[in-house]
């Protein structure tokens, strides 16, 4: 009986110490998902501006917006005048990775705005679709003026009137191969979802009105996800998961980083997205010009389509940026002819580089600059000393 007893004993320090490690298994546990979720409400509150969030509960301002956001999307009803102002000044700062001020300001020239890396990004775009984008801009006036009063209804930035621009050209019948139909180009379940009804009889993607409800809904959705709207524009075109996973691979929320993990057509959809703006909002001049008069007559077929124009302004010198690039003199002066006779002359110039000299100009930018102003002090010192 004793030694069955000892081993009672024995088996039940055993039990004890399996029980313990448990015990302590489940609180490690615990402890890690409540530290996951810390760290993951930090990275969140880190990509909103401070104006946005409660000092005391960082998350509490980004929550109660979401919760707004959820409650339109599920009646499907204009939201009430003090939940539209919310939302406004909840989503107005999606463009934070586009514009230094978070929105784009129309008494401000274009590139002293928009982020660096856009100018090159949509120059491209803008050299095969700048005349098309004009002449839609003349005839678009009474369809965005309709936007423009449904999405103020909804809270959202009025700029995203262009997606529809590069989604249909604004056009009610247009339909994509894949079935999407109607000036937004909804797919038939996410329009139903929407609110919108789809059937053989009746397609209200078709609608220009409901459609466009339907999209501010679909838009502020996609919003909640990601608070950014060039995320968003990329999700509307490739759908989430491209964009979770883009968010997963490249451990960030930018798009300007994370851009190259996402497909290439939902990556174009947001250069689309960009060049449309610039056409359809800028009235300050250009800064890239698509079609140059000035040295595209001199220039072969193959020469033109290996290069980019990105127009300059200010006091930039041929023989800094040749060094600077570590171009061919001969070279820069063949594509651009008379650089620093016009530039002087005009304030502008449509430089035409090859594409990774054009990356590496925008990058250097300032720098060339600073270097180009140094040299002609220097230069204007010098003549002075002559003088005496």
């Amino acid at each position: 009986m004793h030694s069955v007893h000892g081993m009672n004993v024995d088996c039940g320090f055993f039990m004890q110490g399996i029980k313990m490690k448990k015990t302590v298994c489940l609180l490690l546990l615990l402890m890690a998902v409540v530290v996951l979720t810390v760290l993951s409400q930090s990275e969140r509150a880190a990509a909103f501006p401070s104006q946005l969030l409660s000092a005391e509960h960082p998350t509490d301002t980004i929550k109660k917006e979401e919760k707004l956001i959820a409650n339109v999307i599920q009646h499907g009803a204009q939201p009430a005048t003090e939940t539209i102002s919310a939302i406004h000044d909840f989503t107005k700062f999606g463009f934070r990775n586009l514009f230094n001020d978070f929105q784009y300001n129309p008494s401000l020239p274009y590139n002293q705005q928009v982020h660096p890396q856009a100018e090159l990004y949509m120059s491209s775009y803008l050299q095969k679709h700048e005349k098309e984008l004009i002449n839609l801009k003349k005839k678009s006036g009474l369809y965005f003026d309709l936007i423009d009063n449904i999405f103020r209804q909804y809270g959202l930035p009025t700029e995203l009137k262009y997606l529809a621009v590069i989604e249909s050209s604004l056009q009610t019948g247009a339909t994509s191969v894949v079935g999407a139909a109607g000036p937004w180009q909804f797919m038939p379940q996410t329009a139903k979802n929407m609110g919108l009804r789809v059937s053989p009889e009746l397609d209200e993607r078709r609608d220009f009105y409901k459609s466009t409800h339907a999209a501010a809904r679909y838009l502020l959705m996609l919003y909640r996800t990601y608070h950014d709207w060039l995320l968003v524009i990329a999700a509307y075109n490739g759908g989430n998961g491209h964009v979770d996973r883009a968010i997963q691979r490249s451990h960030s929320n930018n798009f300007w980083q994370l851009q190259h993990q996402l497909p290439e057509e939902s990556r174009n959809h947001v250069k689309k997205f960009i060049a449309t703006h610039y056409i359809m909002e800028n009235k300050n001049g250009a800064f890239i010009n698509a079609e140059p008069k000035v040295n595209a007559p001199t220039l072969t077929p193959e020469e033109l389509k290996n290069t980019i124009v990105i127009e300059v302004t200010g006091r930039f010198l041929s023989s800094v940026i040749i060094r600077q690039l570590q171009m061919d003199a001969a070279a820069f002066n063949h594509m651009n002819p008379d650089f620093d006779e016009r530039l002087e002359k005009e304030g502008r110039y449509p430089m035409r580089l090859e594409n990774n000299q054009s990356v590496l100009f925008i990058s250097k930018k300032y720098e060339i600059l600073n270097l180009c102003i140094q040299q002609l002090l220097s230069a204007d010192k010098s003549t002075e000393v002559k003088k005496h």
